[in-house]
């Protein structure tokens, strides 16, 4: 049935039917309001065939309809039963058929995640306010990295996943695993201290922050502040995949790099091995045709020089060298006949002035000074020689007369002991001591018998 609308004047006016007018109420909503986080309980729950969920969503004054489609309903995590508390994502919008409002639902988890949700939306608005959600920030990642750091439980299946799935794309890539608990009170703290330690290694070329699906509570430690101002402090590009593709963390978006699963993260960060060796055939036969090209070009233009050669006649121009050597070869001859008589006419002048000069006559003079001054000097020697001859005779006598030898050959004798100690006194000796005499012919080797000190003490008279 199609209802009229006329204004109070009476003015005519343009007329809607019911569905007109029901479009335009939906599209102002849908355009008015953005995604709301609602809170509440189920009730009147249907799950036709389709695999739609419509239930109505109520608290102590007022209720609303809801519709969750397949698609979403096959993302949950938990199966929603009547009279259950949950918190619903959702926008509103027009039931055209009944022209009643109703919410399309996004996302539904239990309402114990109520509170965690709430944390999570506001550290990611002061985050977001404060740029660390950027796009300009972000860095690339590299096309084939020296070796990846992932941080991650080392028992968990997202490990598993990540190495199968790069042993299949490029398993010469290195990794790196440093363990951390993922959940808990002890995963925050760790995650960061392993966040730093991949970063602080020179080896490392990418991290990789990882694991599996789970709750907003198992996935608290990844909402964390510290977790998220580490990885942001992070020289190295960072890949997230924490989670289900559904699943959306601080760490996440803090990240240079989200990826939707572990696998797909592994896949971001290793090149395709087939690819890789379909591009290495591509670029060698690149590289054969340019050599080709090059060895082309090489021919061609050593058969252009070849035809130059031809044309410069290189025998005729060693013919022409051949004759420009022969003049040279005269021009020489005939500079060292110049030179020659140039040398023959100074000869003959400075045998001129030699003969002018008689050499012969000065030649005599100096052996004549010569020999007068070698008769001096041995005259003068002789006188020397004798004067040392004579002063060396009185010194040998003086020392002859003071000589112990001498005072021997006179009938004394000199004693000394074993070790070459003249005796001077009778208290230098014991009895058996062993004593050498010198005599002038001689010695004698002696033992004292007895000692005896005459009446002055030993001293000499």
């Amino acid at each position: 049935m199609t209802g009229q609308v006329t204004n109070p004047d009476s003015q005519p006016r343009a007329i809607l039917t019911v569905s007109q007018l029901n479009r335009e109420v939906r599209g102002l909503l849908d355009g008015a309001l953005p995604l709301l986080w609602i809170e509440g309980e189920i009730s009147n729950l249907a799950r036709p065939a389709s695999g739609h969920l419509y239930f109505s969503l109520k608290d102590q004054r007022a209720q609303v309809r809801c519709a969750l489609f397949r698609q979403r309903a096959g993302l949950l995590r938990f199966r929603p039963d009547n009279g259950q508390q949950v918190l619903l994502r959702a926008r509103v919008s027009l039931y055209e058929p009944r022209g009643d409002y109703q919410l399309l639902v996004e996302s539904m988890e239990p309402a114990g995640d109520g509170l965690l949700r709430r944390q999570f939306e506001e550290l990611r608005a002061r985050l977001e306010a404060e740029g660390l959600f950027q796009p300009t920030r972000k860095r690339a990642l590299p096309s084939l990295p020296r070796r990846i750091a992932v941080i991650t439980s080392p028992s968990g299946a997202a490990i598993r996943d990540v190495l199968q799935i790069l042993r299949r794309r490029f398993p010469g890539i290195p990794v790196r695993v440093y363990p951390v608990p993922v959940q808990g009170p002890e995963a925050p703290p760790r995650l960061v201290r392993m966040i730093e330690l991949a970063d602080a290694d020179p080896d490392n070329a990418v991290i990789l922050v990882t694991r599996g699906g789970g709750s907003l509570e198992d996935l608290q430690a990844f909402n964390e502040e510290s977790v998220a101002r580490a990885v942001a402090a992070c020289q190295l590009p960072v890949v997230s995949a924490v989670g289900h593709e559904t699943d959306v963390t601080i760490c996440d978006l803090v990240a240079d790099v989200r990826a939707p699963t572990p696998s797909a993260a592994a896949e971001l960060l290793s090149p395709d091995r087939m690819e890789w060796l379909r591009s290495l055939s591509a670029i060698q036969d690149r590289l054969r045709a340019r050599q080709k090209r090059h060895l082309t070009a090489l021919q061609d233009r050593l058969q252009t020089m070849h035809g130059r050669l031809r044309r410069q006649h290189p025998g005729r121009r060693l013919l022409e060298w051949a004759q420009r050597l022969d003049r040279l070869e005269i021009r020489l001859a005939r500079r060292m006949a110049w030179i020659r008589d140039q040398q023959r006419l100074r000869l003959d002048r400075l045998r001129q002035r030699l003969a002018l000069q008689q050499p012969a006559r000065g030649l005599r003079q100096r052996r004549q000074h010569v020999a007068t001054l070698s008769g001096r000097l041995r005259r003068a020697q002789r006188t020397r020689l004798e004067a040392l001859r004579q002063t060396l005779g009185g010194t040998a006598r003086a020392l002859e007369n003071v000589s112990p030898l001498a005072t021997v050959a006179r009938g004394y004798a000199i004693v000394s002991t074993a070790d070459g100690r003249v005796i001077r006194s009778v208290t230098m000796v014991r009895p058996d001591d062993q004593l050498t005499v010198r005599l002038s012919d001689g010695s004698l080797q002696v033992r004292v018998r007895s000692t005896a000190v005459d009446g002055n003490g030993g001293k000499p008279q």
